[in-house]
């Protein structure tokens, strides 16, 4: 019996708290038991996060905008086609960045034509996807439920081609379900949506004033109730409303003016609101300063910090899914690799430049050499010395 079956049958067994292996339609184990942080709940994240948090909605857009309008380099037409393809004006890759920088999967599901050819890509709702381990512990077919209907996809057909492409993160603590960058980002979000609501509700609720009448009488004698009630009303009156702004105020009869300003603790709330900004921007690898976050000062200016973010985020992230796609589809496409097309990407034209100009200057090089350093195919029949 291997680990994965002996992992799979104590899960089985463990008790009516635990989730079976085969019915885990969200991974139980993104956190450790006996952790203090509840079990990750994608859907409650993915409204919190997404769908309320401007950060985090921002951030993914950034990666998966940029990710899903990348060149392609040169592939068959018809595979360039099926992963290009768009649906309402969303691209597949786009799609499948956004679910694995929210959940750590994408599911891809190889839909076939009469011929078994694929014809269309579909990525499926990660959320609602159970990996079905076989005897051996490796994946034997796929849940996709919604609803009360279920729906078990194999991961071979009868010809033995793939019928789904499972896309994941690295989760050290899960042998099937990868881990996302929302996970990472959880408390960071919490904390930015507190702030957020805390604003608005002192706003509407409690607004702090820009100051306050003080009476100082002298004589120990408070107003009366109708000296009061007589002053709120020519303060409402004569001063209240943006027609009246920076109107002067006169005053009498042992009143006096005390303006009023944040505290230190208020001061520091609002640098705990960006702090928690940052946190979010580095668990999608987004440099802070292309969401216009205050503070930061890591690149010397915003060329600098696209460059960055094309380097460290997008194309690491773009060539995990091309190289998933690529062994997925190797079947019916052999010997084709797909990748992004350095050369027609805008940020990085500058530091093409520079190796074009590098690798031209190397004269002990031939020219099948510099082309498979340039990242280029190699042209049939064209190789100087």
């Amino acid at each position: 019996m291997s680990f994965l079956t002996t992992l799979a049958a104590a899960f089985k067994g463990g008790g009516s708290e635990r989730v079976p292996l085969r019915r885990s339609f969200i991974s139980p184990w993104l956190y450790a038991e006996g952790s203090a942080r509840a079990p990750f709940d994608y859907a409650r994240a993915v409204k919190r996060g997404y769908a309320e948090n401007p950060v985090v909605q921002r951030s993914v857009r950034l990666v998966a905008e940029g990710i899903g309008g990348a060149p392609l380099g040169s592939v068959d037409p018809a595979l360039a086609a099926l992963v290009q393809a768009t649906s309402a004006g969303q691209s597949l890759l786009e799609t499948l960045a956004s679910q694995l920088l929210l959940h750590g999967n994408a599911y891809v599901q190889v839909i076939k034509d009469g011929l078994g050819r694929p014809a269309e890509l579909f990525a499926l709702r990660p959320e609602r996807v159970s990996v079905l381990p076989g005897p051996d512990g490796w994946p034997s077919g796929y849940a996709y439920k919604v609803g009360e209907q279920a729906l078990t996809i194999p991961v071979l057909d009868e010809h033995a081609s793939p019928n789904l492409i499972h896309i994941r993160f690295f989760h050290p603590g899960d042998d099937h379900y990868g881990a996302g960058c929302l996970a990472a980002a959880e408390e960071a979000v919490l904390t930015h949506n507190a702030a957020a609501a805390w604003n608005r509700q002192l706003l509407e609720n409690a607004a702090r004033p820009s100051g306050a009448l003080v009476y100082d009488p002298g004589d120990g004698a408070g107003l009366s109730a109708d000296q009061f009630e007589r002053l709120k009303q020519e303060l409402s009156a004569a001063y209240a409303g943006h027609a009246n702004a920076g109107r002067p105020m006169l005053l009498e009869g042992g009143l006096k003016w005390q303006s009023l300003s944040l505290s230190p603790a208020d001061m520091d709330f609002a640098e705990l609101k960006a702090a928690a900004a940052r946190d979010i921007a580095l668990a999608f690898g987004v440099p802070p300063m292309l969401l216009g976050l205050p503070g930061d000062a890591t690149y010397a200016n915003y060329r600098e910090a696209n460059r960055a973010l094309w380097r460290l985020t997008l194309l690491p992230l773009a060539n995990k899914l091309l190289s998933a796609l690529s062994e997925g589809l190797e079947t019916w496409f052999p010997g084709q690799h797909l990748g992004v097309d350095l050369d027609r990407i805008p940020a990085l034209a500058e530091d093409r430049e520079r190796l074009w100009a590098q690798v031209g200057a190397a004269t002990f090089l031939g020219d099948a050499e510099k082309r498979a350093m340039l990242g280029l195919a190699p042209a049939d029949g064209w190789n100087k010395p």
